[in-house]
């Protein structure tokens, strides 16, 4: 799935990485586990992301959109991408999980926040399963809070999210 994906270029290494984002290496249980907590089957490159590193901060932030965002035009940008797991705060199931943002910010229970974005809670990425259900491929969308939680399409699904990445400088102000 990820063959032509090269590990020490896709992620960022810093101390903030492994103290917000990075969990130990993916166990079948934790997955079943973290699985059972969301109710939701994370998408098969989800899980083989997580076998190469289990969360972290990518070095290639960016995804274009259609549509504009209140990000930008054109694209939007993640700060990580949440480990599977629970004992980091911006884990699946950590302090700053997925059930946090539909909680505590009102995102609406529509799937997994599973990407922060650099607007500190004002915007996430996350797995869409209104289509597919809790067991299908979800799509990747981008959830705006500043503009009363609308939702855009990002990518059909997380595999294509992942290679979709571009880095910053595509994108000039």
């Amino acid at each position: 799935m990820f063959e032509a994906l090269n590990e020490s270029d896709f992620w960022s290494r810093s101390e903030y990485a492994e103290k917000e984002y990075t969990e130990p290496p993916l166990t079948l249980d934790m997955l079943q586990s973290i699985e059972a907590e969301l109710g939701f089957k994370l998408p098969p490159a989800y899980v083989e992301l997580a076998k190469i590193q289990n969360g972290g901060i990518p070095n290639r932030v960016c995804h274009r959109t259609a549509k504009r965002t209140t990000w930008a035009h054109d694209h939007v940008a993640i700060t990580g991408i949440y480990a599977i797991g629970r004992t980091k705060p911006s884990s699946l199931c950590g302090f700053y999980g997925s059930t946090f943002w539909a909680k505590e910010w009102g995102y609406p229970p529509i799937g997994v926040y599973f990407a922060d974005c650099p607007s500190a809670g004002h915007d996430m990425l996350c797995l869409d399963y209104r289509e597919c259900g809790p067991q299908g491929e979800p799509q990747v969308v981008h959830v705006d809070q500043e503009w009363d939680y609308a939702i855009t399409f990002v990518a059909k699904n997380f595999e294509s999210f992942i290679l979709g990445l571009e880095d910053e400088s595509a994108f000039p102000l």
